[in-house]
């Protein structure tokens, strides 16, 4: 099968001239392999090799020979090939000689240890609907981030279409598939999710079905701040108590895993002495996963549209993470205490900053111009500069620039 090539292409290939080693993490599923064998030259799985064992005891050099760059797949496995390969970088004195994947983060006493200097790091994500062929591209996010001029063809309101790539995703393992064929796709991810795969790296026996319940409880407060107290009180509504604690150890779990994909508060410097919130909001490393957990078709998600603008809110967060790692960017989201609050806030390295809203519906652009406008009067700019770009993302409509310097940017025109 042909490689579909990915945003994070670019990203790689820069990391692997700069760095002895590359470390690509991300959920199962995303594509980390398949791209990682792409700027490969050789490999050897981790998790299914009959000789790893022998080799790890007797000399682990022997798993890092072949032609380089070289793929360790899923090298959690055995978190102390870390070690050796930091080593051989040392010894080799040359940029790009491996590859390492990993669908879970190793416990935090093995936790990357003295990688300064040696490795590059890149957090991988499901496909955008750019890379899905679901955004015509005509609008790029540099573009805007740097005031050029933008415009695109008008997108018509299709809120069917928008529910039915809801529920497929971005996994790469679904294009070509129809919506019921992903949805069963979908629905096995978190059967096994739930069985298997928490257990495995938490090394405790997980009930599956009070992870299924923390899912669920999660996947019923998407994009919004909601605390592990919540969460616990929420599955004791389903007649199951459950300790603080214990939640607090299975959203562990799904951190290491990377299926949990929350976004942090900013915090910048204010005029106001409005007080700052602190808690993340729940997202997940695809919101496919959330549909899934609730059983919930795009027919059933039309009946429900409030849910689906916190879902197609989170899908558009989860391209802009795509966008904004291929521009060296991260992403935080705006709240205070006197109700002011904007989805996205874009941070560059030179703590530049931009600022996003999210309405499905593009009748709703004015309240989130609004929003941002609002947002501008309480932040320091003296301090924090004025902001790069404020814009609207919405669902439908045509790509401008309004007359009070808000962007309305269709998701469905976004690139890079």
């Amino acid at each position: 099968m042909k490689y579909q090539k990915r945003i994070i292409d670019e990203l790689v290939s820069a990391q692997l001239r700069s760095a002895g080693a590359l470390l690509i993490r991300g959920p199962k599923g995303c594509g980390k392999t398949e791209t990682a064998r792409y700027h490969s030259r050789s490999e050897i799985a981790i998790d299914d090799s009959p000789y790893i064992e022998t080799a790890m005891h007797s000399d682990p050099r022997l798993l890092l020979q072949g032609e380089t760059p070289r793929l360790l797949d899923e090298w959690q496995e055995q978190p102390l090939l870390w070690n050796t390969v930091r080593h051989e970088v040392d010894n080799r004195k040359e940029k790009g000689q491996f590859i390492l994947t990993g669908s879970a983060n190793p416990e935090e006493r093995v936790s990357l240890h003295s990688g300064a200097g040696r490795f590059g790091t890149i957090r991988m994500q499901t496909m955008s609907w750019f890379e899905r062929g679901w955004s015509n591209g005509e609008v790029s996010l540099a573009d805007i981030i740097s005031g050029r001029e933008i415009r695109s063809k008008i997108i018509e309101a299709d809120v069917p279409e928008i529910a039915r790539r809801l529920v497929i995703g971005g996994w790469p393992a679904h294009l070509g598939l129809d919506e019921k064929e992903a949805f069963l796709s979908m629905t096995n991810y978190f059967e096994l999710l739930s069985e298997v795969d928490l257990s495995r790296v938490s090394g405790v026996r997980r009930d599956p079905v009070r992870i299924k319940r923390v899912l669920r409880s999660l996947s019923r407060n998407i994009a919004n701040e909601c605390p592990v107290s919540r969460i616990a009180s929420d599955i004791q509504e389903s007649n199951s108590s459950l300790a603080n604690e214990t939640v607090s150890n299975y959203l562990d779990a799904l951190n290491r895993l990377m299926i949990e994909d929350d976004l942090d508060a900013w915090s910048p410097r204010i005029r106001s002495r409005a007080r700052l919130r602190s808690a993340c909001k729940r997202h997940f490393s695809d919101p496919s996963l959330a549909l899934a957990a609730l059983g919930l078709d795009s027919n059933a998600l039309i009946k429900d549209l409030e849910y689906l603008g916190f879902l197609f809110e989170s899908w558009a967060l989860h391209d802009l993470r795509v966008y904004a790692n291929a521009l060296g960017g991260q992403l935080f989201y705006y709240r205070d205490s006197n109700g002011i609050e904007t989805d996205v806030i874009l941070e560059m390295r030179d703590n530049s900053w931009a600022a996003f809203e999210i309405k499905l519906g593009a009748g709703s652009a004015d309240k989130g111009a609004a929003s941002l406008l609002r947002l501008c009067e309480v932040i320091d700019t003296a301090y924090t500069g004025e902001p790069l770009a404020l814009v609207v993302i919405t669902g439908s409509g045509v790509a401008h620039r309004r007359n009070d310097g808000v962007y309305v940017i269709p998701l469905q025109t976004l690139k890079p």
